[in-house]
């Protein structure tokens, strides 16, 4: 998985009822596009995440 700052990701619910959480990348920690990614979501948090099945990028508009 590749990318870059100001990307949006969705990480989907893991149990029946939970909701998806939206966010936008602040930051690349790896190498050409790698994990991790610093996010920050929409609700304000920011974590350190490594995506998992369950992470979709949408590329940010000047990006795609």
């Amino acid at each position: 998985m590749k990318a870059v700052v100001q990307d949006r990701i969705i990480v989907r619910g893991r149990t029946v009822g939970a909701a998806d959480r939206h966010g936008v990348i602040i930051e690349v920690k790896g190498e050409q596009g790698a994990p991790p990614y610093v996010v920050r979501f929409d609700d304000g948090h920011e974590s350190t995440i490594f995506p998992g099945g369950d992470f979709v990028v949408e590329k940010h508009a000047e990006t795609s």
